[in-house]
């Protein structure tokens, strides 16, 4: 069997093989000009035929032939030498490229292909169009482990192939702008991933929720419904990230929850032996996943309250109870102060979160677009920071993938913008995840925007199109020298293409992604609806209003020590309201209004009677243009009826009765009425 493939393999070499001198088989010219990097080739269509310019074609790779090795050169440009095309003549034209590497024949005949150059083309070398084995050739990466992702541009006979291995161990990066296909590509590399190690672990942040319909099968969706992350989880900053809403907390503020919180941790007696062991052997801190009550640390608030010498932080530990109470009471935070997080949960909570030990189902799709955007920022800290840890105090026994989408909001290039604890646990996978199985895989549309540091950690990086300048000089700076030109490409390849290049691939590579079943692409929820379908009969507008008004943060139920009771505060302490905040009174009940039934779906027709009434803004006789006119229009709605005035206003009284009752008169009656002698000054 191996001899018939070496024979067979013989005789395609052997077919391979051309003239060199003779034009219209694989010749297409000659080099005039070479340095270190690029040369120049000249080159002769016969007649005006464009048979064989076709093959000179920017981005395509030709080799050039020196002594027994072939140099392998990307066409950067290509221009005539009279900037003429003439029809039934010879033209003359110039090629640029840019030297790739070459193709080298051992002794024994074996070829195989290396990035430098032992040899460079002379003046009057052949150039030749690329042979399909060399190309096989210059793409294998020569390790075991690869998998086949898409189609060679250049030649779609051939199988684009990645190192899986280098990369994950290396962290990667996909980068593109809206629409070319990023998330169709990263659920590609994650299914190739998976098949390539089966004990690989993944968590995809998802702030679109479309990653759900791409994994049915291998992946578990995790949301404000399904979520149970304990607010004792949390590191200080993160904890103080939640309370002060996403701005900048107040020292004062920060310094009490820095010491009450672990006095809170070692008032709490939880049922399991495994925390008590541990805490005896080790002091706790702010930052120790311990838990504990929010009742026990309200209790020491008021505690401190209580005392005559805490006189002067009584407004600040006021202020922080408010701010605590306030977010227990949010029914957006209900995931970390339910009563399911009041119990010592962090072995389950990481065992689903991180799919510890899977069932089948290695992947997790972290809903975020149903968590307040004031606390998404610190979500994504632990989640990254546990999965570090994990790997760590596993000796590398996890391998753990965290896949980033729209990575640029939580790691950006300004460093005033986004979140410092965020920031600092993707760094320290980006740098020190390797050593311990944790890998980062980056999805952004805006590299320009991305941490430049984090983006340097990432040694493969799959770049689709790009339209932003910015953007483009980033990855340019990421490229070898030797292949600048690859980048020219960018702006105009198209969907579903990208130029990999990094660790996974031994050359810059121009590839397009294999397709995936429609059924396995990601979409969000209801992605798939047209525009102008009409509105199904099954949707509820009260259920609609009712989920935007508590995704907003509106609460209809009052506020009580039962409900803060579901949050951790369990044994009935007495708490403070919140302040007062006025309600708005109910609109009058109309003869002519409709009662709805309660639980009907139905929503009150229009009235004329709803529409609202302008009343002057002074008492003055002279007329309110905006009321008259408004008055005339709902008397014309109205069918003709007369502006009344409510019962409970009272009509104004002429100015010219008697019986009117004095009034000061306005500033404009007063100039009116002064004779305009007495206001020119003498």
């Amino acid at each position: 069997m191996v001899n018939n493939e070496l024979q067979a393999d013989g005789r395609t070499a052997e077919a391979d093989r051309r003239d060199t001198v003779a034009r219209g088989n694989r010749f297409l010219g000659r080099v005039i000009a070479c340095n270190g990097s690029r040369a120049t080739i000249a080159a002769l269509a016969e007649n005006g035929e464009t048979s064989l310019t076709e093959l000179w074609s920017v981005g395509r790779l030709v080799s050039i032939t020196v002594g027994v090795n072939r140099v392998v050169a990307l066409v950067s440009s290509m221009r005539t030498s009279d900037d003429n095309w003439a029809e039934q003549q010879d033209n003359i034209f110039r090629i640029d490229v840019e030297l790739v590497g070459e193709v080298r024949v051992d002794s024994d005949g074996h070829e195989a292909f290396s990035a430098g150059i032992s040899q460079y083309p002379y003046l009057g070398a052949i150039a030749h169009r690329i042979r399909t084995a060399d190309l096989a050739r210059i793409y294998d990466t020569g390790r075991g482990g690869c998998f086949t992702i898409g189609k060679l541009t250049q030649d779609e006979s051939l199988d684009a192939a990645i190192h899986i291995p280098s990369m994950l161990s290396k962290h990667f990066a996909v980068v593109g702008t809206t629409g070319v296909g990023k998330s169709t590509a990263v659920t590609l590399l994650l299914r190739k991933a998976i098949e390539a190690d089966p004990k690989l672990r993944i968590l995809i942040l998802d702030p679109h929720n479309e990653f759900a319909a791409a994994f049915p099968d291998h992946a578990v969706v995790i949301d404000t419904d399904t979520l149970d992350l304990p607010f004792w989880l949390m590191r200080l900053e993160e904890f103080a990230e939640v309370v002060f809403r996403g701005r900048p907390a107040v020292a004062e503020e920060l310094d009490i929850l820095r010491d009450l919180i672990p006095e809170a941790k070692k008032g709490f007696k939880g049922d399991g032996g495994l925390m008590r062991r541990q805490t005896e052997k080790s002091s706790l801190t702010a930052d120790t996943p311990v838990p504990y009550r929010i009742a026990d640390l309200m209790a020491l608030i008021d505690e401190r309250i209580g005392r005559l010498e805490g006189r002067t932080e009584k407004p600040s530990l006021r202020s922080l109870k408010v701010r605590i109470m306030a977010a227990v009471n949010d029914p957006r935070y209900t995931f970390m102060f339910s009563s399911n997080t009041i119990n010592d949960t962090i072995l389950e909570t990481i065992a689903k979160i991180f799919r510890i030990p899977g069932d089948g189902r290695p992947i997790t799709t972290f809903q975020l677009a149903g968590i307040p955007s004031e606390v998404v920022n610190s979500v994504a800290s632990v989640l990254c920071r546990m999965a570090f840890e994990i790997g760590l105090w596993s000796n590398g026994g996890v391998h753990m993938l965290v896949v980033c989408e729209e990575a640029h909001r939580y790691v950006p290039s300004d460093q005033s913008l986004g979140f410092l604890p965020t920031r600092q646990a993707i760094a320290r996978i980006a740098k020190e995840g390797r050593k311990y199985g944790v890998s980062l895989g980056m999805i952004t549309q805006r590299p320009g925007e991305l941490d430049p540091t984090i983006l340097s950690q990432c040694s493969t990086v799959f770049a689709m199109r790009l339209s932003n300048d910015r953007d483009q000089d980033i990855i340019r700076s990421a490229i070898p020298d030797s292949s600048v030109s690859t980048m020219s490409f960018l702006s105009s390849i198209g969907n579903g293409e990208a130029i990999a290049f990094g660790e996974a691939v031994s050359v810059p590579m121009r590839m397009r992604f294999e397709r995936i079943p429609e059924s396995r692409l990601p979409k969000a929820a209801g992605g798939l609806m047209k525009a102008d379908d009409d509105t199904p009969a099954n949707v509820d507008l009260r259920t609609i209003v009712a989920r935007m008004r508590a995704s907003s943060g509106g609460d209809a139920t009052p506020f009580s020590p039962a409900t803060i009771g579901a949050g951790g505060l369990a044994f009935g302490e007495s708490l403070e309201p919140p302040p007062f905040s006025p309600r708005v009174p109910e609109r009058p009940e109309s003869p002519n209004r409709t009662e709805i039934p309660a639980g009907s779906s139905r929503l009150e027709s229009y009235r004329p009677d709803m529409l609202p009434r302008v009343e002057p803004q002074h008492p003055d006789p002279v007329s309110n243009p905006q009321a008259d006119r408004f008055n005339a229009y709902r008397r014309q709605i109205l069918g003709g009826e007369t502006d009344r005035r409510p019962p409970e206003a009272p009509a104004p009284q002429a100015p010219d009765d008697p019986s009117a009752s004095p009034r000061t008169p306005s500033l404009r009656e007063s100039l009116l009425r002064k004779p305009l002698g007495s206001m020119i000054r003498k």
